[in-house]
């Protein structure tokens, strides 16, 4: 394998397993669940995003023995309040020790627990291992806990995140839990396979060419699965029993003398919804308490205020409330009571209890209040309707007339939920089964093909292999403009100079390109690149500003034996540059606010490098280079190039490019072609895209060989060289001219 070979395998983005072969006995877990198991110890670092009921508990168990087993180190699972109590629980069933601490000093040999309100108790470091119990608790990308886990845990060796399907269209979340993991950090995620359309910055999407990439490298740390039939089993186990849900709108006593309104009104926002929820407590109170002191079964009844949950521990027989304001001892024992069976009824919020618990002898519960959050409500019932749930689940939402509709909001994003996890699961599918059994990935597809007429050749594939075919000194002259760093916008292969996550891969990877090109080069020959400077962005770079990425070309040339030769700057409008990026430096209202973050447009550059040595083949002019046609190329700002004047790149495009194709104006093509080669060179351009380079080449009386690596572009390549080989001016060509 050559060098070149090994780097194109390196820029592949899959995080490296980094545990070891499991050795404990997995006869307690169920098939899918062992295949989960030993491919979570195996990584060393990964998380287990499975929906509820599935046995999570159980997987992280075995997954932290085995650790401490073969480290001989400690491990430490953090869970939510009462979560703790209960593995400790679960794990006396499965003959595995699991010691519950409330600090350093507590801890013991082997498995320990705590909760995520005592994490500043501990010295991470003297861990092997870590497990975050409902590790949902990552998604708050600003929050303190999240911040104080990842850089704490970041010393730890073995980690492990669990929690049930992460939210599918929080990608936020994935990139916390992938810089838990030590994946990626979430810029690094947000830069590589994210792009956002205008000024929001929080509403970002895939990539169209990352989609596949994305969901292959989030298989690599991530297990995500709702049913083992997502992996290859069997799904008899789990099957879920039924819900059923019922709304009960409480009327609402309304005094036309205190309003403006005949009848009483719906809440429109969220100050009215909430004056409509404090005006509603008795009445919702006595609905739930009416139901509920009806029943001998076992009931949770979910609030959303404090003035809810005091009002329903009076109202309703034999009920037990936990509020935010206990203390830990009294929450976990109060919840523990319940769970025990030794408290019918208990009353709390789902911030409180609604993440972890397991409460299958329950079937029944309520919500007498409401946020609108689906991710608290949905958790809140999986506390019972779950796998391993023997009877049908009961739901009452209890609600006020005036409430407005925030039941039907909530169900509205339970379908958006369901709709999107159903594509997540579609996406990662046939990559998790590949890493599950262990079977190896299939290596890119990557294709050379080669068309060819009378004076031109293209070439379909990687242009730093196409250069390595060609002879020493072969080349009169080659002119390209190379491709800007900007991950997955024009295809997803690890070939395309494009899919570079920083500045140093880019260069290393166009090193390869320029030393073939010093040496296929005819000595005192010339190398045409067209380039422009980057702007910056604080979420890739870290600040706003400009990359001087002409220069790093320029540094890079002359690193290989090339001459700096000349330079030409290309005008552009600012104004155009404004409405197609939208760029903060260049908008009229960033000069009103703050000028000090305004700039100027950004031009593009002919930059020329020649290569060393006696040219044996002057390039002479006579007549077709007249002194007043020789001062316009010789300016050093050429203010006359129309952008327009291109081949037409519409018909070149794919579905999921992010960009247009931006083919070099043919007027550039045609001064520098004129100024440095002669009838009958050879010209090269190993970035050809559409063919412009070539059709410029040919009309003017040069050979061409040109390199392609996508196949949409070097087809229509193919028509445009076909119909300059006729001397035609092409029928998919010249847009605008």
């Amino acid at each position: 394998m050559s060098d070149y070979e090994r780097f194109i395998q390196s820029k592949a983005k899959l995080d490296k397993p980094s545990g070891h072969n499991p050795t404990t006995d997995m006869s307690h877990l169920f098939d899918f669940q062992q295949a989960i198991v030993k491919w979570a110890i195996r990584r060393g670092r990964a998380a287990i995003f499975a929906d509820t009921g599935l046995g999570k508990t159980a997987m992280q168990l075995t997954w932290a023995h085995d650790v401490a087993k073969h480290t001989g180190g400690n491990v430490l699972i953090i869970a939510p309040l009462c979560v703790a109590q209960q593995t400790v629980q679960e794990g006396r069933k499965f003959g595995i020790d699991v010691h519950y601490c409330r600090d350093q000093s507590s801890i013991m040999h082997g498995l320990n627990i705590t909760n995520y309100e005592m994490i500043d108790r501990f010295d991470f470091a003297s861990f092997a291992g870590v497990v975050l119990d409902e590790s949902s608790i990552l998604k708050n990308q600003t929050g303190k806990t999240r911040t104080a886990l990842i850089e704490s845990c970041a010393v730890i060796p073995y980690r492990l995140s669990c929690t049930a399907t992460p939210s599918p269209n929080d990608f936020m979340e994935l990139g916390n839990q992938s810089e838990f993991i030590g994946a990626m950090s979430m810029v690094e995620m947000l830069a590589m396979f994210f792009t956002h359309d205008g000024g929001n910055t929080s509403k970002w999407r895939l990539k169209g060419h990352g989609k596949t990439r994305f969901w292959e490298w989030l298989a690599t740390w991530a297990m995500v699965i709702k049913k083992p039939s997502d992996i290859g089993y069997n799904d008899d186990r789990y099957i879920l029993p039924k819900l059923h849900t019922y709304e009960h709108c409480v009327s609402v006593h309304h005094d036309m003398e205190d309003s403006d309104t005949l009848f009483p009104m719906e809440a429109v926002g969220l100050l009215d919804r909430n004056r409509a929820r404090k005006s509603s407590i008795d009445d919702r109170v006595a609905e739930c308490a009416n139901m509920v002191n009806a029943s001998d079964d076992q009931w949770v009844i979910w609030c959303h205020m404090n003035e809810e949950s005091e009002k329903l521990e009076k109202a309703i027989t034999g009920s037990v409330a936990v509020a935010g304001s206990d203390s830990i001892d009294q929450k976990e024992h109060r919840i523990m009571d319940f769970t025990d069976g030794r408290v019918r009824v208990l009353i709390t919020k789902p911030s409180i209890a609604g993440f972890g618990m397991n409460w299958q002898h329950c079937h029944s519960m309520a919500f007498v209040g409401l946020s609108d959050s689906y991710e608290q409500f949905y958790q809140a019932i999986r506390r019972c309707w779950r796998f391993g749930q023997n009877s049908e689940v009961h739901v009452h939402v209890v609600v006020a007339e005036t409430e407005g509709a925030v039941l039907s909001n909530i169900r509205r994003k339970e379908r958006q939920a369901q709709q999107m996890g159903d594509e997540m699961i579609a996406h990662l599918r046939k990559f998790e089964k590949k890493e599950v059994s262990g079977m190896s990935r299939s290596k890119s597809d990557y294709k050379r093909d080669i068309a060819s007429g009378d004076g031109w050749t293209i070439h379909l594939g990687d242009c730093v292999d196409v250069a390595r075919d060609m002879d020493d000194g072969s080349v009169g002259y080659t002119v390209f403009s190379p491709p800007f760093a900007s991950l997955y916008t024009y295809s997803n292969s690890d070939r395309d100079m494009g899919n570079c996550d920083c500045d140093d891969t880019f260069n290393a990877q166009f090193r390869f390109l320029v030393d073939e090109l010093f040496r296929i080069t005819a000595p005192g020959r010339l190398v045409s690149f067209h380039c422009m400077n980057l702007p910056t962005s604080k979420v890739r770079d870290g600040h706003i500003g400009i990359k001087d990425f002409r220069g790093d070309l320029i540094r890079m040339f002359i690193d290989a034996g090339f001459i700096y030769a000349s330079e030409v700057c290309i005008w552009k409008d600012p104004v155009t540059a404004m409405q197609r990026t939208k760029a903060l430096g260049l908008l009229h209202k960033t000069i009103r606010k703050d000028s000090s973050m305004s700039r100027m447009g950004i031009p593009d550059y002919v930059v020329t490098m020649r290569k060393p040595g006696e040219n044996k083949n002057p390039i002479s002019h006579g007549d077709d280079l007249p002194v007043s046609l020789w001062q316009k190329y010789a300016s050093p700002v050429w203010d006359d190039i129309n952008p327009s004047n291109t081949l037409n790149k519409n018909v070149a495009r794919d579905e999921d490019d992010e960009r247009h194709i931006c083919p070099l104006q043919l007027d550039v093509i045609e001064r520098c072609m004129h100024l440095w080669s002669t009838p009958g060179d050879v010209v090269f351009s190993p970035f050809s895209g559409i063919g412009s380079e070539g059709y410029v080449a040919l009309r003017m009386g040069r050979r061409f060989i040109g390199a392609e690596l996508k196949r949409s572009y070097w087809a229509v390549a193919q028509k445009n060289l076909a119909l300059a080989e006729k001397d035609q001016m092409p029928l998919l060509a010249v847009a605008n001219q």
